[in-house]
């Protein structure tokens, strides 16, 4: 018992003492290689590669910058943009909501053209599944016709329904479902 331990430790240290010193063969190579291409192209080698790494970053960098400034628009159009709230059971654009659309229709006209516009009309819990959804439509139209009425593109406006499907308020009082009658804005790339 006593020889088999000294021969497996004895074993074990050289195994470990043998392969301490040993480099391995992958960056001998890549080394041999290096040290080629630099004396074949007089030294240029790292210049051009740090040059197209320099590059590289530059175009990842821009286009970094042209996404986060696409979507700094787009949050900055999304913040000027108010909420236009109807009547029970109205499509009409009430008076005191006029100007809310005077300010919509100047903040979508002053963004760049290449953003559009959703609108989404809203009901409350009043009335049938079908019924609620073609009252959202007609408000969102009216809204979008006071908008091209005051020198938006048609092209850049688009409609949708949810009717009562996405209230944000769930409280049963008249407060409540006054705020679930309304068109809500979501500016699109």
């Amino acid at each position: 018992m006593k020889k088999t331990l000294l021969s497996s430790v004895a074993i074990a240290v050289l195994f470990f003492a043998g392969c301490s010193t040993k480099e391995p063969a992958v960056d001998e190579q890549q080394t041999q290689a290096q040290e080629q291409t630099t004396s074949q192209n007089g030294g240029e080698a790292s210049e051009v590669t740090t040059e197209q790494v320099s590059s590289d970053m530059q175009e990842v960098g821009s286009e970094t910058n042209a996404v986060d400034t696409a979507e700094q628009m787009i949050m900055n159009l999304q913040k000027k943009l108010q909420t236009v709230y109807f009547d029970f059971d109205k499509f009409n654009i009430r008076a005191d909501q006029e100007d809310k659309i005077a300010i919509d229709a100047a903040a979508a006209k002053a963004a760049p053209a290449s953003l559009k516009i959703k609108l989404e009309g809203n009901c409350d819990e009043w009335g049938s599944d079908e019924y609620n959804f073609a009252l959202g439509l007609k408000r969102a139209k009216s809204v979008k016709e006071a908008l091209v009425a005051q020198g938006v593109e048609s092209e850049r406006i688009s409609m949708v329904s949810y009717g009562e499907s996405n209230p944000v308020c769930t409280d049963h009082t008249k407060e409540c479902w006054a705020k679930n009658r309304r068109v809500d804005f979501k500016v699109l790339p």
